[in-house]
């Protein structure tokens, strides 16, 4: 297998990485509109949180990246590719967050919009990642090299984790989880998407010990950290509504 693997499509080849980018944001925006609960949110404030969470997520994608050699970061501030290049997952999911708060407040939502969003964030996050896999070490998403029966190399003649691939199948088989919750149990709204955010965060936290990114915090990284913050934020919610009625309705995402 060659790294990158291009999307051949006769006349023209496509970069991996940027294709399921475009279909992770399209195809988990049309799951969104398609599942959301009508009933509880107009469209229009419905579309006024969207934009919240776009842009919370762009600025916390960069931010956490920037954190992830504190002193790389100063000594490059006046690049506008070095500053533009990377991004995070776990920083675009809590700045998603921040975004989703304040933009409700300007509108006036007081109940939880999470839930809608707990589907379509997996499914984006699962075809997001299978670009990340197709494009090989040029994404710098892959783990530590490794003697396991999983390591794949991806062009350099080393055997890495494929930590793309294990997040996929962490990812299906939590939004199986979820959706058979959702279904069966008794569960306050708002609860879905803490626990989505709650288990995402504690895999990241355990992956990114086999991640190649500095690790100056300690032996953490900014990802790390970051988790460990989501965690407490997200513990202190659930810890909240155990154990309380369905019809409670949490104000948090």
């Amino acid at each position: 297998m060659t790294f990158p693997i291009w999307i051949d499509l006769g006349f023209i080849k496509l970069h991996p990485h940027a294709v399921f980018e475009t279909l992770a944001y399209f195809i988990g925006f049309r799951v969104y509109l398609y599942t959301r609960s009508k009933d509880k949110l107009p469209i229009i404030q419905g579309m006024w949180i969207i934009v919240g969470a776009i842009l919370g997520a762009a600025i916390g994608s960069k931010v956490l990246y920037w954190l992830e050699d504190p002193l790389q970061t100063i000594e490059n501030w006046h690049s506008y590719s070095y500053l533009m290049e990377g991004k995070t997952i776990v920083g675009g999911l809590l700045g998603g967050l921040i975004g989703v708060e304040w933009t409700k407040k300007r509108i006036g939502v007081t109940r939880s919009t999470g839930d809608d969003m707990a589907v379509p964030i997996i499914i984006g996050m699962i075809i997001g990642r299978i670009g990340c896999f197709m494009t090989g070490l040029d994404d710098h998403t892959y783990g530590t090299s490794t003697a396991w029966i999983t390591g794949i190399d991806f062009g350099d003649g080393i055997r890495r984790h494929p930590t793309q691939l294990y997040e996929i199948a962490f990812l299906l088989v939590l939004g199986g989880m979820l959706l058979r919750w959702k279904r069966r149990a008794v569960l306050p709204d708002g609860a879905i998407f803490q626990l989505l955010m709650t288990g995402y965060l504690t895999f990241r936290f355990a992956t990114d010990f086999i991640k190649p990114t500095p690790h100056p915090y300690f032996g953490l990284n900014n990802i790390q950290l970051a988790c460990i913050a989501g965690l407490i934020y997200y513990s202190t919610l659930i810890y909240k509504w155990q154990g309380k009625p369905k019809h409670t309705h949490p104000k948090e995402l």
